[in-house]
């Protein structure tokens, strides 16, 4: 082939080579000649025809003369190569191109809009201009081209007149979009005004958009236009409205505001002007915000009651709908949702009347009596053979779509998403808080579940599944800690919290969680409120959801079952009295098949198309969650219907059914093993024998996919684990536990299974209580075998082999299982662990050593372990769980006598090359647990004193029984800065050991003042450290120190350590100082008050403080932190729109500011992702701000610094928004106008920042 030969640096003699072929009488030979020119232009250097003004002349041609190929593979392929071949040419062929395509006129070919699409590509290839940057000399260029020829052939004449002397210009020929000719106007040529005004508004002169402008208004008040037209000019005038100057967007309303009061308005006119006060607020919410009140009448009143009452007469009259008020309608109700999405502010006065507009409408259906519609919900229910009835007559009703004759559906559906808006925007705060959506919306939604218009149903379905999650917002769901591997990665986490938390390995505390060891209690209902209005809901809503589970659509089915477990969320279960109503429906819905009922796909509401297998996946994830939330007395009687069921499901073929199926599973062994299922009934064993032998049967299996036997695993170590416990043990017979057992252990050799075997192997070390329960030979080979995997290089694995290693050896009927031989390979794999390179692994290691310290301490206590440790103390990265783990090894060491050699070297090679505070305190303890073992007493350091922590931790670990007094301490505070810190550390770790002795005199010296104020603080904070882990009783002296902490933190340097102090006081005793801290003041007043700090957190100079942090000032800006901290506690109560309001103003604040809006947005996005697609705009505009910005070139490091990390920022959270709502990019949203600023500013990051952008698309993809 041809191709095979493109030269990969190709010249202009390459593209005259093939510009004579593109005219050859065989179709497939033009074609493979047009694709090897598409290359040759795509692989060229960007200017290699810019010297041959001829061949690119040439080239031109020759791709225009094949838009008019009789053969409509080598039209496409010609527009495909008007991309590449425009960015290509000199720019003095631009507007030659731009011309001979603008009045093409085609004779061979039957699709006219063919020039219109070729013209759309080039002004899409174009350079453009960025807003807040300076155009280049091309985009000059390109400007220059668009407007002195493209803009001209759209409205027929030239707008920017330049004078030429002596020169007469003939008139331009008639515009592409001209409707004086005999030809239709074409709907491709209406969107090259679209990219053009989208491409080059920014540089488009007043004259231009005036002309665009006026050229829109014609089309749409022309007869002779089609409706697709005037929709796509309905698109262009809202993107047009952007680069509108504040007169021009004044005198433009002020023109509709006139027409719309015309009572001679047709219908069809009245639509299309109410559709354009739409798009213009989805497009320039800001601007268009303050005219609403002007303008938000003329989209109610087609809603009023009244004119619904004389449409409705007239019909009756005339015997006939009249579809064009339908159609009215419609453009209203999605107006009024783009007024609440976009300007919900300006939109408060009208919501009484926004409400009654969407619920009347929301009922309308002319053509089909429902005399209940009107009565209150306890009257609008249909009994049960109505319902069933109605769930018959759904599939009959499913061609409702085309039949023309009854648009009125549409309305409906309209008026479902209006009210999903609404809920949207005011379901944070006071439309939730006062039950207005409850009282007024929810019944009508309920009762509008047997909706006939599958469409419509959805759309009601994901209403009311929209405001039953505001209504939990803010509640902490409780995760299991697989899932909490997922959840961690959706909120980031600050780098100091991640090194803190990165080395904690207290899997026990997790475990509890995963392995469903508590039982679920059911809630207090609040008395009122929302989750009470709920409450009393839900027999409505559980009565009509189950009588339409019965029926034969998937999509309806779908989505009610993510109703029930949207519901089950909020109130963590709740449902209990419903499971007679609900559960045989459900365990139905999982048993169904593709061939049991119709596999109709629709996607509705932003939810994923509903399939079969995603309604099954649905309905388990659904029986997972209630048996998770709800007790096990509650789920006995249900057993005999779910278990089958949820088995049945496991053998399917298709893996993500299966492994959901499994996920079940591992919930429903949780529910009948103790300790949450202590009554050990007959059936109850019958029934974990059976979910036993499913899990086996995909454990073992090798032809599941890897995905199921990972969790199968994973279920199988939750069984036996649950299993293991004196009352577990009869569930399952010795048999089956040992086959269970020694298949872990051979799949702990599988690669592919291997993670999977080793969690569970962790969960079943955890849960062993006795030392009959696991056979010693099994716990040395399972011990190597994890040991084995520390030197894997897949970290997650060699982390989840030492946290499963650590249960077996703490665990004390494994570790009496332990051979000398298993202890000396155990403790040959971890001590190379024993480095500072990877804390993950650090503490874990340290505390197995620690423990087989206690079992032989001469086998564990080497000179290469005492070395280890002696180099760890000489690194500056010790701190939290790692120096717990530290400190527990030494403190072992000491008590079995082995410590001299390890003081040795600490005193000889440690000494003062490693932090005084971590070498302190690993000396303190030696000495206290030693003895006289280590050859050193305490007192040969109280003498030198030359570091206090060694005192410190040693009065701490020595109690009442140390010899040391507060002076020893308080008498350092006279010496340098370093060693007073140190010594005031140290006097409250001393302290917290011996509280009667030490504590009233630090608190004595605090009342006298002066500079001791601020070490003694540091002190009282070591003391309550302690009392927090329960290691110090202060309960006598808590009031005294709460005075003090108030009084010392007024000075400026104690307020850092004097709130943390606070802080930590008001954890230990919160029934006392919480109510001082005022949450139960400001929560339920929160509706009030946070006005108040929405108008505070604009920039105001007495709310920014100044924190010395070194030699620098940090500014700290109160209102944002308030808010910050108001989105973590109160999220459901706080007014959205207001609050994103504050957060997007806040990225254009300083960079401080910037970043803590940064973080909240990274929240937001999980929080309320409707909110934050509507705020792409704006968002994209602070961002483009900071990603144009400009240092001067005397800019400073910091500044610079200051810059680069402002610029990440922006990019990783747009790169994050582009992930989480991707449609908005490209999607239909984007087509239809909206978010143009959004996928305006994607275009440029991609073109611009693609480097970076790309590494970070990598990173959340990881």
């Amino acid at each position: 082939m041809a191709s095979a030969q493109i030269s990969q640096n190709p010249t202009s003699q390459t593209v005259a080579g093939l510009l004579p072929k593109l005219h050859d009488a065989d179709p497939d030979f033009r074609f493979m000649s047009l694709n090897d020119l598409y290359q040759v232009l795509t692989i060229g250097k960007p200017d290699f025809l810019h010297n041959d003004y001829n061949t690119a002349a040439r080239a031109v041609d020759g791709i225009i003369k094949t838009l008019d190929d009789q053969n409509g593979e080598v039209q496409n392929l010609a527009i495909k190569c008007l991309s590449p071949l425009v960015s290509k040419i000199p720019n003095a062929i631009l507007a030659p191109l731009l011309e001979k395509l603008s009045i093409l006129d085609l004779e061979n070919s039957v699709d006219n809009s063919i020039p219109a699409m070729a013209l759309r590509t080039v002004v899409i290839t174009l350079p453009r201009p960025v807003s807040g940057v300076a155009p280049s000399k091309e985009v000059n260029e390109a400007y220059t081209a668009i407007s002195r020829v493209l803009i001209p052939r759209l409205v027929g004449r030239i707008v920017l007149q330049k004078p030429a002397k002596g020169v007469k210009l003939p008139p331009p020929p008639p515009g592409m979009l001209d409707l004086e000719t005999a030809k239709d106007i074409d709907p491709e040529a209406v969107d090259v005004l679209i990219e053009v005004t989208r491409c080059f508004g920014p540089m488009l002169q007043p004259p231009e958009v005036e002309a665009l402008q006026a050229l829109l208004i014609s089309i749409l008040e022309s007869e002779r236009a089609s409706s697709v037209v005037k929709k796509r000019a309905v698109v262009a005038i809202s993107i047009l409205a952007s680069y509108l100057s504040d007169t021009e967007l004044s005198a433009f309303i002020s023109q509709l505001i006139e027409t719309l009061r015309n009572p001679h308005l047709t219908p069809i006119q009245r639509r299309l002007y109410i559709t354009i006060l739409g798009s213009m607020a989805r497009s320039i919410p800001s601007r268009f915000g303050p005219y609403l009140k002007t303008l938000a009448p003329f989209v109610l009143a087609p809603l009023s009651a009244t004119e619904l009452e004389e449409q409705l007469e007239d019909a009756a009259e005339d015997g006939e709908p009249n579809l064009e008020a339908d159609d009215v309608r419609e453009a209203a109700l999605v107006a009024l949702e783009g007024f609440l999405a976009s300007c919900g502010s300006e939109m408060r006065p009208y919501t009484e009347e926004t409400i009654s507009s969407a619920l009347r409408f929301l009922k309308y259906d002319p053509n089909y009596n429902d005399d209940d519609d009107d009565e209150e919900m306890g009257g609008t229910q249909q009994d049960e053979d109505e319902l069933s009835d109605s769930d018959d007559e759904f599939e009959a009703d499913a061609g409702f779509d085309d039949d023309d004759d009854d648009a009125s559906w549409k309305v409906r559906r309209c008026a479902a998403k209006t009210l999903y808006t609404l809920i949207s925007t005011r379901g944070s705060g006071d439309l939730l808080d006062d039950g207005t959506l409850y009282t007024q919306i929810a019944p009508i939604l309920v009762q509008r579940f047997n909706e006939r218009e599958e469409n419509v149903r959805l759309e009601i379905i994901a209403t009311s599944a929209s405001l039953v999650r505001k209504t939990g917002g803010g509640i902490i769901s409780h995760v299991s800690i697989e899932d909490s591997a997922d959840f961690a990665h959706s909120t980031p986490i600050s780098r100091k919290r991640r090194r803190e938390s990165s080395s904690n390995f207290d899997s026990n505390t997790l475990l509890s969680t995963s392995a469903g060891l508590a039982s679920p209690t059911a809630e207090p209902l609040p008395a009122t409120g929302p989750r009470a209005d709920l409450a009393r809901l839900s027999p409505s809503i559980i009565k009509v959801v189950a009588k339409l589970l019965k029926g034969n659509s998937i999509p309806t089915k779908q989505a009610l079952v993510n109703l029930l477990d949207d519901m089950i969320a909020v109130q963590n279960g709740g449902l209990g009295e419903y499971f007679a109503q609900i559960i045989e429906p459900i365990v139905d819905t999982i048993k169904t098949t593709a061939g049991s009922t119709s596999s109709s796909s629709i996607t509705t509401g932003g939810a994923a198309s509903a399939t079969v297998h995603t309604m099954r996946i649905a309905a388990l994830r659904l029986v997972a969650d209630i048996c998770k939330t709800h007790s096990s007395t509650v789920l006995q009687p249900y057993l005999p219907k779910i278990v089958p069921g949820v088995i049945s499901a496991v053998t399917e073929k298709y893996y993500k059914i299966s492994s959901e199926a499994i996920s079940t599973v591992e919930e429903l062994v949780k529910a009948l093993t103790p300790p949450r299922s202590r009554s050990l009934k007959q059936s109850q064993q019958e029934y974990l024998q059976q979910l036993y032998d499913a899990i086996i049967n995909r454990v073992s299996s090798t032809e599941a996919d890897v995905e199921v036997r990972q969790r199968a695993i994973r279920a199988l170590g939750i069984l036996l684990a649950r299993t293991l416990s004196l009352e577990g043990v009869p569930l399952l017979n010795s048999e089956s536990r040992t086959a269970a057992l020694d298949l872990l252990h051979d799949r702990l050799k599988n690669e592919t299974t291997r993670l999977a075997a080793v969690r569970a192997v962790d969960n079943i070390a955890a849960l062993s209580s006795s030392k009959d329960q696991l056979q010693a030979k099994w716990i040395r080979e399972v011990s190597l075998e994890l040991s084995a995997q520390l030197r894997k290089a897949n970290r997650a694995l060699r982390g989840a082999s030492l946290g499963a290693l650590k249960n077996l050896v703490i665990a004390p009927a494994s570790r009496s299982s332990l051979d000398r031989s298993t202890i000396e390979g155990l403790v040959g794999t971890l001590l190379p662990l024993l480095t500072t390179k990877d804390l993950h692994l650090l503490g874990p290691a340290l505390i197995v050593l620690a423990y087989l310290v206690l079992d032989d301490p001469k086998l564990v206590t080497t000179p290469q372990l005492d070395s280890a440790v002696c180099e760890l103390l000489k690194s500056d990265t010790l701190g939290g769980s790692v120096l717990e783990a530290l400190l527990t090894l030494v403190k072992n060491i000491g008590q079995k006598g082995a410590g001299q050699p390890l003081m040795s070297g600490l005193l000889k090679d440690v000494s003062i090359n490693g932090d005084p505070t971590v070498v302190g305190k690993v000396i303190g303890t030696l000495l206290v647990y030693g003895g006289p073992s280590v050859g050193v007493k305490v007192e040969d350091f109280a003498e030198e004193l030359n570091n206090p922590h060694v005192l410190g931790e040693a009065g701490l670990r020595q109690g009442g029984k140390s010899t040391l007094r507060p002076s020893t301490f308080l008498n350092q505070f006279k010496r340098s800065d370093k060693v007073r810190l140190a010594a005031a550390v140290a006097l409250g770790r001393a302290g917290a050991g011996n509280i009667p002795i030490y504590l009233p005199e630090i608190l004595n010296t605090m009342d006298k003042g002066g500079n001791a104020q601020y070490l003694l603080l540091h002190s009282i904070k070591e003391i309550l450290q302690q009392a927090t882990n329960h290691s110090a009783d202060i309960s006598n002296y808590t009031n005294n120190i709460w005075d003090r902490l108030l009084q010392a933190s007024q000075a400026e340097d104690n307020k850092a350590v004097g709130a943390e102090c606070i802080g930590r006081l008001a954890i230990i005793d919160p029934k006392t100082f919480m109510p001082q801290l005022q949450p139960d003041l400001i929560i339920p007043n929160l509706g009030q008050l946070l006005p108040f700090v929405m108008r505070e957190s604009v920039i105001k100079p007495e709310l920014i403080r100044e924190v010395m942090m070194g030699p620098f000032k940090h500014k700290v800006d109160c209102a944002y932190e308030t808010l910050y901290s108001l989105m973590e506690t109160a999220f459901s109560r706080i007014n959205i729109v207001e609050f994103y309001d504050r957060v997007v103003d806040g990225l254009k604040d300083e960079h401080d500011i910037r970043s803590l809006c940064n973080l909240m947005l990274t929240k937001l996005v999980v929080l309320d992702p409707d909110e934050t697609a509507r705020r792409l705009d704006s968002i994209a505009d602070a961002f483009r701000t900071i990603l144009s910005t400009k240092l001067k070139d005397n800019a400073v490091k910091q500044e610079i610094e200051k810059q680069e990390e402002a610029v990440k920022g922006a990019l990783r959270i747009s790169v994050l928004l582009y992930g989480a709502i991707p449609g908005v990019s490209s999607g239909i949203a984007a087509q239809g106008g909206q978010h143009q600023t959004w996928r305006t500013y994607w275009e440029w990051i991609e073109k611009d920042f693609s480097q970076t952008s790309n590494k970070y698309k990598t990173k959340t993809g990881d």
